[in-house]
């Protein structure tokens, strides 16, 4: 009876060693999955004589900002209004550049953002859709005006 106590555990240790080891190969997979170092920067939409023709009946309207605190006490600002596609055709994406300017009226920060991302449904025309933007880092010698607001991509559907 002693000889098959000795049996058997080796091989239910065995399997309990596989078991760790496949959780802790799907850690692994999953951490380095998420985190795999800068996130993916977007490509630009494209911005040719068909786009820049048609960004003309693109429209923003009831802008407005607000700034609050996140959990680390840092100042979150946040840009959101509607966006209004006055044109023919339904738009998939929508890229804005925002500037945000000194009191010399100098640009103190660029960024470009998807007003109208690829997971959001599309915009067809004459339809108005809510956009948020949120920028962590304005700097301080920001006017504390209205940032620009410019399409600078479209995607057509």
């Amino acid at each position: 009876m002693a000889e098959e106590t000795k049996s058997g555990m080796p091989t239910a240790f065995l399997a309990g060693l596989v078991v760790v080891a496949l959780l802790l190969a799907g850690v692994f997979l999953l951490t380095r999955s998420r985190s795999s170092g800068d996130p993916v920067a977007e490509k630009p939409l494209p911005m040719g004589a068909t786009e820049q023709a048609y960004a003309v009946q693109i429209h923003f309207s009831d802008v407005k900002m607000s700034r609050a605190a996140n959990f680390l006490n840092q100042e979150v600002t946040f840009l959101f209004g509607s966006v209004w596609n006055d044109g023919p055709r339904a738009l998939h994406e929508i890229e804005v550049t925002i500037e945000f300017h000194d009191l010399f009226n100098q640009v103190v920060l660029r960024d470009s953002r998807r007003a109208l991302g690829a997971r959001s449904a599309p915009l067809a025309a004459g339809q108005r859709r809510e956009f948020q933007l949120g920028f962590e880092h304005v700097p301080q010698d920001w006017n504390k005006q209205f940032p620009s607001l410019r399409v600078t991509g479209l995607l057509f559907e």
